[in-house]
Parts: C-alpha cells; sequence; structure tokens
C-alpha cells in the first residue's frame, strides 16, 4: 500500500472507529478524529520530503484495475499541482478538529462526517482516474450538506440544499464532459489524455465549457458564486475553515488538471473571455465585500475576489502565472482558514458577528487581535506573508503573459482589486477591535491554550511560505512544466 493510499484510509479508520464507539465517549471521540487526521498531516509530510523536486510528472503513483470494462483504475499520484493541494487539505483536516474540539451537539456523528469529508477532498486531489475522480467529487456533497444542515446556524437547511443544487447542477454537467472524453478517448488516465489526440463526439469548446462550468461553480466564478456567501455565513465554523480552504480549491486545481492539460486549444481560444470574468470577479467581490457589515459574510465575499486571482493565473497561460495561481490557491486556503477560525473565536466570546455593534475588542482579547491582523494582512498581501508571495507571482506572470491581447490592462485591474481589499480589511479591524470600548463586553475572554495552537500554526503556515516561498514554488514548478510542455503554451 501507497502513502496516498494510507493518507485516504486514516481518515477513513478514524470513522470507523468513532462508528463503534458510544456517543458518551466524547473524549474518546475527539482524540480518535484528532489522531486520525494528525497521521493523515505527517504521511502527507513525508511524501512532501520525499518528492523529487528535479524530476516533473506523477510521483508515488498507484495503479490498480478498477473496472476493466471500461478502463477504469483505482488510480493515484502527485506532482507539483496536486501535492501542495493534499498537504493543504491535512493541514486544515487537523486543525479542524481542534477548532471543533467544544462541539457538543451529536459529536459522534459530526466528527464522522467531518473525517468524511477530508477523505472525500483528498480524493479529488489524489485522484488520476476521471471516474475516481467524479466519485470523490460527488462524495464531498454528504457530509457538506449534513454538516451545514445540522451544526450550522441562521438559514441553514436553505444554504445547505443551495449549496447542493449548485453542485450538482455543475457535478451533472462534468459528468457529461467526462463521457464525452471518454468516448472521444478511450482512456480515463487523466495522464494519458494530456497530450493525447482527440477524436470529439462533439465539438471540442462544448466538452471543454461542460468540465469548466462544473469547475467554475466550484471555484466559484463569477457569475457562479451565489452560493458561497450564504454557505459560508451559516456553516460551522470548522466547515467555514474547509470550505474557504479545501474545497474551492477543487475548482481551481480541475481546470489546471482537466481543462488546461487535457483541451489546451480551448484554454487558449477562450482565454481572453475568462480573464475578463477573472477581472469582474476580484473588483465585484472585492467592491461587494466593502458592504458587509456581518463578519463572516464579508470574509466570505472576499474568498470571491481572491479565488478571481487564480482565475487570472490559470488562463494567463504561462509558466509563471500557473506557478502563482497554483501557490495562491495555497495561500488562500491557509489565510482565509485562519479569518474562519477568527471569526469563530471572535463570535464565541461575544456572541455577535455584527461589525457595527462590535468595538474596542483589543483591550480584551489582545492574541486574538494579534492574529486577526496577521491574518488581514496576509489577505491584502502585506510582503513577508504567503498572501504576498503568490499575489507576486500570479500578476508578474499575468502581466507578461502573450496569451490574451491588453493582458497588462487587465492585470493593473486585477492589481487595483488589493487596494479594495486594503479598505475593507483595516475598516473590519478598526471597527471590530480598536473602535470605541464597549461596557457589554468587558470581562470578555482571550482565546485559550487549544484555540492559540490551532491559530499560531496557522501563522507559522503563513509566515514560512510568505518569507521562503521556494519551499512550494520549487514543487509547483515541476508540475506545471510537463503541462507548458505538452500543451505547447
Amino acid at each position: 500500500m501507497g502513502y496516498l493510499s494510507v493518507i485516504l484510509l486514516l481518515p477513513l479508520i478514524g470513522m470507523i472507529v468513532i462508528a463503534f464507539l458510544s456517543s458518551k465517549q466524547e473524549k474518546a471521540i475527539r482524540y480518535t478524529a484528532l489522531i486520525a487526521t494528525l497521521a493523515a498531516f505527517v504521511v502527507s509530510l513525508i511524501v512532501f520530503a520525499q518528492f523529487d523536486r528535479s524530476m516533473g510528472g506523477i510521483q508515488f503513483e498507484e495503479k490498480i484495475a478498477w473496472i476493466p470494462a471500461i478502463n477504469a483504475y483505482y488510480h493515484l499520484g502527485v506532482d507539483g499541482i496536486n501535492l501542495p493541494m493534499v498537504i493543504l487539505m491535512t493541514f486544515l483536516g487537523f486543525l479542524t478538529v481542534l477548532i471543533s474540539w467544544k462541539v457538543t451537539l451529536r459529536i459522534r456523528e459530526y466528527f464522522i462526517w467531518l473525517l468524511l469529508l477530508e477523505l472525500s477532498i483528498l480524493g479529488v486531489f489524489c485522484a488520476l482516474d476521471m471516474i475516481l475522480f467524479f466519485l470523490f467529487w460527488e462524495l464531498e456533497l454528504f457530509p457538506m450538506y449534513f454538516l451545514i444542515s445540522i451544526w450550522g446556524s441562521g438559514r441553514k437547511e436553505y444554504s445547505a440544499i443551495k449549496y447542493v443544487i449548485y453542485t450538482l447542477t455543475g457535478s451533472a454537467l462534468m459528468m457529461a464532459g467526462i463521457l464525452t472524453l471518454y468516448f472521444s478517448t478511450g482512456s480515463l488516465d487523466m495522464t494519458v489524455l494530456a497530450g493525447m489526440e482527440i477524436r470529439p463526439v462533439i465539438p471540442v469548446a462544448a466538452m471543454f465549457f461542460l468540465l469548466f462550468i462544473g469547475f467554475a461553480i466550484k471555484l466559484p466564478m463569477f457569475p457562479f458564486h451565489t452560493w458561497l456567501p450564504d454557505a459560508h455565513t451559516d456553516a460551522p465554523t470548522a466547515v467555514s475553515v474547509i470550505l474557504a480552504g479545501a474545497l474551492l480549491k477543487m475548482g481551481g486545481y480541475g481546470m489546471i488538471r482537466l481543462c488546461v492539460s487535457i483541451l489546451p486549444d480551448m484554454a487558449h481560444a477562450y482565454a481572453p473571455v475568462l480573464v475578463i470574468l477573472a477581472i469582474v470577479g476580484v473588483l465585484y467581490g472585492a467592491g461587494i465585500t466593502l458592504r458587509q457589515t456581518d463578519l463572516k459574510r464579508l470574509i466570505a465575499y472576499s474568498s470571491v475576489s481572491h479565488m478571481g486571482y487564480v482565475l487570472l493565473g490559470i488562463f494567463a497561460l504561462n509558466e509563471i502565472s500557473l506557478t502563482g495561481a497554483t501557490l495562491q490557491m495555497f495561500s488562500h486556503g491557509i489565510i482565509t482558514g485562519l479569518l474562519f477560525a477568527m471569526v469563530g473565536l471572535v463570535y464565541d466570546k461575544t456572541h455577535n458577528r455584527n461589525i457595527e455593534t462590535l468595538g474596542g475588542l483589543a483591550r480584551q482579547m489582545p492574541v486574538i487581535v494579534v492574529v486577526f491582523s496577521i491574518a488581514g494582512l496576509a489577505s491584502l498581501g502585506l510582503p513577508g506573508t504567503s498572501g504576498f508571495a503568490a499575489e507576486f507571482i500570479t500578476f508578474t506572470g499575468a502581466f507578461s503573459s502573450t496569451a490574451v491581447t491588453g493582458m497588462k490592462i487587465y492585470t493593473l485591474l486585477g492589481v487595483f482589486g488589493i487596494v479594495l481589499t486594503a479598505g475593507y480589511i483595516l475598516y473590519m479591524l478598526q471597527k471590530v477591535f480598536y473602535g470605541p470600548p464597549q461596557e457589554k463586553y468587558d470581562g470578555t475572554p482571550d482565546a485559550d491554550t487549544i484555540e492559540k495552537v490551532c491559530i499560531f500554526l496557522f501563522v507559522f503556515a503563513i509566515l514560512v511560505v510568505g518569507i521562503y516561498p521556494a519551499v512550494l514554488t520549487d514543487i509547483i514548478k515541476a508540475g506545471i512544466e510537463p503541462i507548458i510542455r505538452i500543451a505547447g503554451l
């Protein structure tokens, strides 16, 4: 059994063990989930350490016949594109167990669904067979629906159903795209399909957009983003962390792995339209974020803006921009994951998320305000943080791109999004933490020991990638170079 199968197996083992525990054994349930997720993270770090950065292509490959009749395989593997996503998901999986340490409602079911969510997202990132990829993609729906609809708040049932409807619509289109690729090539192997001659059974443009729209909904790309604010706002904190941190990245990863790698001509043909939509998403997302008064909704809309940078980097279609887009996915995962964790802490301590009625909390919770400020500054691209490294590389690649006419202007418009980001982040920090102190928040506690461990690990990851981005960019480059070569970009 290879390392990747072990990474997938550990959350599954944790689920099975928890299922056999009594619901009254709350301590055992929590520690089982913690051990399972920590072990998966450790194994992913072993894969990271042993990854050969000098060699492009797939490594740690596992391939076993699964459904011979349709040439489907249990096929796993990682390269420079999906390995950072695997590290990101196992890291977030471990931290979300810590974030969920005080959950008391139906605790056994909660941690089973949480582990299943981690398993399904990891499966998407590791799978190299399109049917296996789609299976994990669909599996993610079930835990996300129940985690939002049972443990969420506000209009939780509405938000959960809205998420499912959007995702199922995208999945139906994506399945049609996968089938047309299979009928056109006879292969489900992503590594074989990249660079393979396609004899299309339908127009290639239709195949491209069947796949692309499914990924665009998950990203989420404007105008397919409207499910995101509701899902984020009403989801429990740990689920918001995974949703923003890892689940959205499934869309960007799918675009690179399938749309750009397998159908590069269509990616190049429609790049001008998609780059424009990326810039609209950046500016629209940042603009509407400025209007938000709910802390959680503000961070949710900021994700629409920041994932626009990912779309911009992908369809600038050069090595630097694709490297920046992949790094941006990782960076956004840890920064926005921390932001949602901090919003959850503020709400737990004050029972309020309204920016207009909060104020002066810096005096009450100094640790929380320092970490929240670091996360906010990383989000607006402060040098020395992962946000700056990712955005700088993405903009550098996009500015030098020749794939789209007028790319320099589009890039400069995208850079303006950072100005808007600075506006809403600094406004939010000032109102919530540095406004006039309010007596009703006197005695509000700061972060406890478990919460401090969790948020400091986030900060550590943000600073490591920000100070030494080569820790990831060397690996990402090894994954991007073969795509550039095969696709002729």
